[in-house]
C-alpha cells in the first residue's frame, strides 16, 4: 500500500503542476516550475509510471508547458530506457516520449540536452546512447534553422569524439559479435547525416554558384573523421561467412557522400586541399595536418585497392602520375607501425606498381622525395622489386645509389647489390649499349658496392647479407668481363677494391677468428676451473 500511495503522490504532484502551469502565459513560467515539474516526470519515470507521463505529454492542453519545460526530462528518460529489457512495456513508453519530445519541445534547448547525454556516454554505453538519440537529435537539427551546420558539425564533432576511444573490430569473429555495437553505430551515424547531404545536393543544383558552404564543410570534416577512424584501422578485405561486411558498408557511403557533395575527386588529387580552421597555436595545426594525412591516405587505399568510387573515377591519369599523387600517402601508411595501416600502405604501393609497364618510370621521378623515402620504409622485398622494375635503366641506377647510402639495413643494401649484378648481367649479354652500368657510372656504384661500412672494424655477422652479395658481384664481374675486354670496367679498378674492400675484409675476419678462438679457449678453462 504505501509504494502506491507513493506512486500516486508522484502522479498527483505532476498533475498538480500541470495544472498550475495551464493557467500561466508562456512568459510566466518561473524557474520553480521547470524544477517540479523535472523532479515529479522524474519520479513517475523512476516509478514505472512512463504511460501516465506519457499521457500528459501527449495531452494537447499541455503543449506550450512541454514545448519549455520536456527537455528536463532527457536525462531521467535515457537512464530508464536503458534500466528496461527490450520486450518491457514500460520501455516502449519511455521511448515514445523521447520522440514525443523531439517533436514538441523547444529545438535549441533539446539539443543542448540530447548533446549532454551524449557528452556524458561512455565506454560500453556509448554506443547504445548514440544510436538511441540519432532519431531525436535528427528531428530537432532540421528543426533549426538558424545555426544548423554549426550545430550538425557540434553534434558529429560530439558523436566521433565519444566513439573514437573504442576499439575497432578487427578479425571475423569480433565484427561478427560486434561486442560494443561499433559497427552498426557507424552505420547508424552515416544515415542520421543523409537528409543533410540531400540539402547540399538540392542547393548546389538549384545554382551552380552554391556559396552556403558551412554545411557542407562540416558533413566534409566529418567523412574525414570517419576515414581516420574507424576506417583506417579497420579490415577492409570481403571476409568469408559476411554477408555484409559493416566497415564495407561504411566506407562506401562515406565515398558516396564525398561524392555526392562533389569532394570526391578534389580530396584525391589537390592533396593540400585546406580541410580544417587555420590554427593560430602551431601543435593544433600539426595534429591537424597528420590527421588529414591520415584520412587522405585511407581515402586512396579505398580507392586504389578497394575500388570504392573507382566507377566515378576519370580514366584519363597515367599509371605513373598516380604512382606520383599516392606516393604520399604510401608514406604516411609505411610510417606506422600498426599491422592495419602498415598493410595497407604495402597494398597501396603494389597497387600503383602492378598498374604501369616495367621500365617505364621515368628516371626524373627521383627527384621527388617520396620516390626515394618510401622504398627505405620498406618491410616487403616483393614491393621494392616491383618498385625497382618500373624504373627505365637511369632511374634504376639512381634509386640503387640513394638505397645504398642511406637504407642502412644489410638485408635490403645485399638485395640492392643482387640487383645491380642482373643489370650488369644484362648490359653484358644485350646488344645494346648500356652506359649507367659499364664503364665509370658501374666504377661509382662498385665504390659504394666494394667498401665495408666501418672498415675492418664492420661486424661481419650483421653485415653478411650484404658482404655476400657483394662478393659474389666481384666473382661474377671477374668471371664473366674478361681482362681483354674490361666492358665494365672493374679490371682497371682491381687495385682500389682490394685495398677498400678485400684487405679491411681479410683483416675483419682474422680478427673475428681470433675473437672466437679466444672465447672458446675461455669456456674450455672455465670447465676445467
Amino acid at each position: 500500500m504505501p509504494e502506491q500511495s507513493q506512486t500516486i503522490m508522484a502522479v498527483d504532484e505532476l498533475q498538480a503542476i500541470i495544472q498550475r502551469c495551464q493557467i500561466l502565459e508562456e512568459a510566466d513560467f518561473k524557474g520553480e516550475d521547470f524544477s517540479l515539474f523535472q523532479v515529479a516526470g522524474q519520479k513517475c519515470l523512476e516509478d514505472g509510471y512512463a504511460a501516465q507521463l506519457l499521457e500528459v505529454i501527449q495531452n494537447e492542453k499541455n503543449k506550450v508547458i512541454i514545448k519549455n519545460m520536456g527537455w528536463n526530462l532527457i536525462s531521467p528518460l535515457v537512464r530508464c530506457i536503458f534500466m528496461y529489457k527490450q520486450e518491457d512495456d514500460k520501455r516502449e513508453h519511455c521511448l515514445k516520449i523521447l520522440d514525443q519530445l523531439a517533436q514538441l519541445c523547444n529545438p535549441k534547448e533539446l539539443f543542448l540536452g540530447l548533446l549532454e547525454q551524449i557528452e556524458q556516454a561512455s565506454g560500453e554505453q556509448a554506443c547504445q546512447t548514440v544510436m538511441l538519440l540519432l532519431q531525436p537529435l535528427q528531428t530537432v537539427l532540421l528543426k533549426l534553422q538558424n545555426k544548423k551546420a554549426y550545430s550538425l558539425g557540434l553534434s558529429l564533432a560530439m558523436i566521433m569524439n565519444q566513439l573514437t576511444p573504442l576499439p575497432v573490430p578487427y578479425t571475423k569473429q569480433q565484427i561478427q559479435e560486434d561486442k560494443l555495437g561499433l559497427c552498426q553505430c557507424c552505420n547508424a551515424v552515416v544515415d542520421f547525416t543523409k537528409p543533410f547531404v540531400n540539402e547540399v545536393i538540392k542547393n548546389m543544383e538549384k545554382s551552380s554558384e552554391y556559396n552556403d558552404m558551412e554545411l557542407k564543410e562540416e558533413l566534409l570534416k566529418f567523412c574525414m573523421k570517419c576515414l581516420k577512424y574507424p576506417l583506417l584501422t579497420a579490415q577492409l578485405e570481403q571476409l568469408e561467412g559476411i554477408e555484409e561486411h559493416p566497415f564495407r558498408h561504411f566506407a562506401t557511403e562515406i565515398i558516396d557522400i564525398l561524392w555526392d557533395i562533389k569532394e570526391l575527386i578534389p580530396l584525391v588529387f589537390l592533396r593540400h586541399k585546406s580541410i580544417s580552421p587555420h590554427w593560430k597555436n602551431q601543435e593544433f595545426a600539426d595534429i591537424e595536418r597528420k590527421n588529414s594525412a591520415d584520412s587522405l591516405a585511407c581515402l586512396s587505399y579505398l580507392m586504389f585497392v578497394q575500388h570504392f568510387g573507382i566507377d566515378c573515377f576519370p580514366m584519363v591519369f597515367s599509371p605513373s602520375y598516380l604512382l606520383q599523387c599516392n606516393m604520399t600517402h604510401i608514406e604516411v601508411l609505411l610510417k606506422r607501425t600498426e599491422e592495419s595501416m602498415l598493410s595497407k600502405g604495402l597494398d597501396l604501393f603494389e597497387s600503383c606498381l602492378l598498374r604501369m609497364e616495367d621500365n617505364s618510370l621515368l628516371h626524373q621521378y627521383l627527384e621527388l622525395r617520396d620516390f626515394i623515402n618510401v622504398p627505405q620504409r620498406k618491410k616487403s622485398l616483393h614491393i621494392l622489386q616491383l618498385f625497382i622494375d618500373k624504373f627505365d635503366t637511369e632511374g634504376k641506377y639512381t634509386l640503387f645509389r640513394c638505397l645504398l647510402k642511406t637504407s642502412n639495413h644489410a638485408g635490403v643494401e645485399g638485395y640492392i647489390i643482387k640487383n645491380i649484378k642482373d643489370q650488369i648481367h644484362l648490359s653484358l649479354t644485350r646488344a645494346c649499349d648500356n652506359i649507367w652500368f659499364t664503364g665509370h657510372h658501374l666504377i661509382s656504384l662498385l665504390d659504394l658496392v666494394l667498401l665495408l661500412p666501418e672498415g675492418a672494424e664492420t661486424d661481419l655477422l650483421q653485415n653478411s647479407d650484404r658482404i655476400m652479395a657483394s662478393l659474389n658481384l666481384l666473382r661474377y664481374l671477374v668471371i664473366k668481363d674478361c681482362e681483354s675486354d674490361n666492358q665494365t670496367g672493374v679490371w682497371t679498378t682491381l687495385a682500389k677494391i682490394e685495398q677498400n674492400f678485400l684487405k679491411p675484409l681479410h683483416v675483419g675476419l682474422n680478427m673475428s677468428k681470433a675473437h672466437y678462438e679466444a672465447e672458446i679457449k675461455n669456456k674450455k678453462e672455465n670447465r676445467r676451473g
